[in-house]
């Protein structure tokens, strides 16, 4: 593909490229996917598997690092909300407390199509509401609470902000969006046009919300925050974007509404990538890409 940086060329046919149309194929792959990965360095750091009380109860990985400043950050894995879960996640979770210092709860949230919308949300929901009440003695600050994820994790990360905000919920202190999936109605330029892109394409996208939205189809502002009309008085935001990606347009565009709304935000759309591509640790910009990522929570999330 031309434009795509040479490092990570090398590595797409690793990506699967099959569709979603089903979910257990997909979860495999994604699985044997992660397996294949180098184990992250868990130096200084200590791992507990918890349960969030909620109807039904959510599965939560907890990571502390020593010395832990205080922050935290509420992380959603990737997988078109269909595929991933606490296992397939703990390489990039992991890393983020390892890179910020601060506590990180990976959620473990309901997948489609077996629980479609709004299940994933309102296990996240429970989540945050669950850090903020047990914040002492989970040794967080209740004011510096960051949500982040990416691909459809940062989907939720956005929704769960714009829930929290209209229902008076607990403070977020910051979002990162990390190739966000954000908009149902794949309209945008690269929505439309990427439709042979590494690991997701337009194809793969659509199944991908046909089963988060299950048979009604319909979506809110809270199942696909493009829809929002109203980003005002949201977290300050970090959103990165890939270059060969389908919901490229889509995350810039989210970025400039939050921007209109007086929100801050900074937005990185990295070049010759495509969604997914930090995977491959190995490649250059994937290392830049995931040290800004750390760098951008732990400001964030500095007393």
């Amino acid at each position: 593909m031309v434009g795509m940086d040479p490092e990570l060329e090398a590595f797409v046919p690793l990506f699967p490229s099959a569709d979603m149309s089903d979910p257990a194929a997909a979860r495999a792959n994604l699985a044997a996917l992660a397996s294949a990965a180098p184990p992250p360095d868990m130096t200084g750091i200590t791992v507990e598997d918890r349960t969030v009380p909620a109807s039904p109860a959510v599965p939560v990985r907890v990571y502390r690092p020593y010395g832990m400043t205080g922050g935290a950050v509420i992380w959603m894995h990737g997988g078109g909300f269909v595929m991933g879960d606490l296992g397939t996640e703990h390489p990039w979770a992991s890393r983020v407390a390892a890179a910020t210092g601060a506590l990180v709860i990976s959620v473990g949230y309901r997948l489609a199509p077996e629980d479609p919308y709004p299940a994933a949300l309102d296990d996240v929901y429970a989540v945050l509401e669950w850090t903020a009440r047990h914040a002492t003695e989970l040794g967080v600050d209740p004011e510096r609470i960051a949500v982040a994820g990416h691909s459809a994790g940062a989907g939720l990360a956005a929704a769960v902000c714009l829930r929290s905000r209209d229902q008076g919920g607990p403070p977020i202190r910051f979002q990162l969006l990390n190739q966000p999936e954000l908009d149902d109605r794949q309209e945008t330029w690269s929505a439309r046009n990427f439709t042979g892109t590494p690991w997701m394409t337009r194809a793969k996208l659509a199944q991908t919300w046909g089963h988060y939205l299950g048979p009604a189809g319909a979506a809110d502002e809270y199942a696909a925050p493009a829809r929002a009309a109203d980003l005002g008085g949201l977290p300050p935001a970090y959103i990165a974007t890939a270059e060969f990606d389908p919901l490229r347009d889509e995350g810039i565009e989210y970025a400039l509404g939050l921007l209109r709304a007086g929100v801050p935000v900074e937005l990185h759309q990295w070049p010759g990538t495509f969604h997914g591509s930090q995977a491959i640790l190995s490649a250059e910009i994937s290392q830049r890409q995931l040290a800004e990522l750390g760098a951008a929570l732990r400001r964030a999330l500095a007393s």
